[in-house]
């Protein structure tokens, strides 16, 4: 993935998997409205996609066995079908199970709600796993990059926003930063974006938000744009992607490339 060219990444949502409280008892449904959203985003042009546990509300700091089976079962069906660069999220913040399917699977990239810091959340406080990342990382090498959020979403911070982005660069080790809005769908704050553009010694994402109404302003701010809600029919997260919606965002950031 070129960060030149300024990338759309893609979500796909999953359902709900095994071991999470509204599992539907189908893993082969998973699987093949995974398998229809992934389709559809390299169907519009999209750079590369995004894999996220999204279902499995109340989330777990930390998933189980479970999820980690079922998750890698969900990525390797995209690996072996979509040939666009692939990326990791498990949520809540579980970047060892993420690094570890990423690798299983040879995705691309994983994100990080919480490298370095403590985050408050509605899964209780969230501490920082740079150290345990960095270790696997030693363990199991490969090209896969970390992608971590700074002052993440869903969550209340009380670092300064300057600091948190050195420590999660300098002490994190992150190839990336992610920089959202205050939830899933909501746009980031312009301001912000721009002061971490100007001071992340990597590229910046934008981590959610982002519209085809807003995607021109952002566009000289961020490195890379990680969509999911504008994305969906309707502009609803719980729906799947459309083809429509998608191929006109992406006709957009073409022409911003073009500088048209």
């Amino acid at each position: 993935m070129e960060f030149e060219r300024k990338p759309l990444i893609g979500m796909v949502h999953l359902k709900p998997l095994p071991g999470s409280y509204l599992y539907g008892g189908n893993l082969d449904e998973v699987i093949e409205a995974a398998l229809r959203d992934a389709k559809t985003l390299e169907k519009a042009g999209f750079d590369a996609i995004m894999v996220e546990n999204f279902g499995d509300v109340p989330f777990p700091k930390y998933v189980d066995k479970t999820t980690v089976a079922a998750f890698t079962a969900v990525a390797k069906a995209i690996r072996d079908e979509v040939d666009l660069p692939l990326g990791i999220n498990v949520l809540r913040n579980d970047g060892i199970a993420a690094y570890s399917i990423a690798y299983a699977v040879k995705a691309d990239f994983i994100r990080v709600n919480v490298l370095s810091g403590i985050a408050y959340t509605d899964q209780g406080l969230i501490e920082g796993i740079a150290h345990e990342l960095a270790k696997l990382r030693k363990l199991l090498p490969s090209r896969i990059k970390v992608f971590a959020d700074v002052h993440v979403k869903h969550a209340v911070h009380f670092f300064d926003f300057e600091d948190a982005i050195r420590d999660t660069v300098e002490r994190g080790l992150a190839d990336a930063i992610v920089v959202s809005g205050r939830a899933t769908g909501k746009p980031v704050d312009v301001e912000k974006l721009a002061l971490a553009k100007k001071i992340s010694p990597v590229p910046v994402v934008v981590g959610s938000g982002t519209s085809y109404d807003n995607l021109p302003e952002l566009w000289e701010h961020a490195d890379a744009f990680i969509v999911g809600t504008w994305i969906k029919r309707g502009g609803k997260v719980e729906n799947e992607v459309s083809l429509e919606r998608a191929r006109k965002l992406v006709e957009l950031a073409e022409r911003l490339r073009r500088g048209v």
